[in-house]
């Protein structure tokens, strides 16, 4: 996926869409130029929000089912797993758990990633 170099593919929108190889993709298949116009995440709310769902639909979501670790390396991959940052990991896994105690749900298995 070839990127603009005048543009920054940092995150932007509620899921933090980030990297040339998803701003591509996701702009492909919801109808703007990723690619080209990347700033359209931040200053768009409904292409924000539909990158935010095109990013959980192709990559968490499949994944869901392993586990709430599962989710963290769907999302954050080497930044946070495989003791890349293992306090932010324990962090998100206790917020976690705390919503679920406060629903009455268990948290499941696979916590970590």
């Amino acid at each position: 996926m070839m990127c603009c170099p005048s543009k920054g593919y940092y995150g932007r929108g509620p899921i933090q869409l980030s990297w040339n190889f998803n701003y591509g993709p996701a702009g492909e298949s919801i109808g703007f130029d990723g690619l080209n116009s990347p700033e359209t995440v931040a200053n768009d709310p409904v292409i924000s929000f539909k990158t935010a769902l095109w990013y959980w639909t192709n990559f968490v979501q499949p994944v869901i089912s392993q586990g709430f670790g599962a989710t963290i390396r769907a999302i954050n991959g080497a930044l946070e797993c495989d003791g890349a940052n293992p306090a932010t990991v324990q962090a998100r896994v206790g917020y976690y758990t705390d919503y679920c105690n406060q629903l009455g749900v268990a948290p499941g298995d696979n916590l970590t990633c």
